[in-house]
């Protein structure tokens, strides 16, 4: 019997381990059926957005339902500061976790303890879940193979920044996110993540994580961001967004149909 998602996740591991890295958007319509078509268009992951986006807990589980159907690995991105939704996402099937607005060592080793059964965490048991394909998965077996999920933070501020090597010291730490965005406000240039102090200090973060074998992950608007991020070395690269995304090609489709 297997999990749901954790095909997807050994997928989305080799993804990151490879040269070209995963790419992903993040969802935030809460429509099932943009889940599923980004799976069919080959991206790696759909970043399930539940911080910024409207979705709630119950319509989660169907989000995840269209990313197993489609193949395509389930990241959910889960409001800041409540360890209750790490849990409640990955018992739905969530594949990773991202968790936002992490600023130092102490809150990574929370949300990593929340997010992995014991000996590794403190998360709570439970073998009814979706998960646990409902009971249908041996607890032994579950509660073991349900610890290769997937935790990514995001630092992104210039407190995280300060802090980065005791966060990159934290075990179970899979990925560490960059905010762009984020740190460009803490660094006084709102919006601007194009500006040389923006760049230079993201080149740090990635030294830093390069020197102690932490992958990292970057938000990029356009598909030249992305490669250029992971010309950098980014592993795991949140694309833009699927209300853009279609915005961006019907206004194409629109300009071409105008067009004498």
């Amino acid at each position: 019997m297997k999990m749901p998602s954790m095909d997807a996740v050994a997928r989305f591991k080799a993804a990151m381990d490879s040269d070209q890295g995963a790419l992903g958007p993040f969802m935030i319509t809460s429509d099932p059926a943009y889940v599923e078509a980004a799976g069919y268009a080959g991206y790696d992951f759909v970043l399930l957005d539940m911080e910024h986006g409207p979705g709630t807990f119950a319509n989660l589980q169907n989000l995840i339902r269209a990313a197993n159907v489609a193949g395509v690995c389930p990241v959910v991105r889960v409001p800041r500061g409540t360890d209750i939704w790490v849990d409640r996402a990955l018992d739905v099937g969530a594949g990773a976790l991202l968790v936002p607005q992490i600023d130092t060592a102490e809150q990574a080793r929370a949300v990593i303890s929340a997010a992995k059964f014991a000996p590794v965490g403190t998360r709570g048991t439970n073998r009814f879940v979706r998960s646990a394909c409902y009971g249908a998965k041996p607890g032994s077996e579950y509660f073991a193979q349900a610890n290769e999920t997937v935790v990514i933070l995001q630092a992104e501020g210039k407190k995280a920044v300060d802090n980065l090597d005791e966060i990159l010291d934290v075990p179970g730490l899979d990925v560490l996110f960059i905010g762009p965005y984020d740190l460009s406000s803490s660094l006084g240039h709102v919006g601007e993540v194009d500006h040389p102090d923006v760049v230079a200090c993201i080149q740090g973060i990635i030294e830093k994580a390069n020197a102690k074998g932490v992958k990292l992950g970057c938000f990029a608007d356009t598909v030249e961001g992305a490669k250029k991020w992971r010309d950098m070395g980014i592993k795991f690269v949140g694309y833009t967004c699927d209300t853009y995304l279609f915005y961006q090609a019907a206004k194409a489709d629109v300009e071409a149909f105008a067009n004498k």
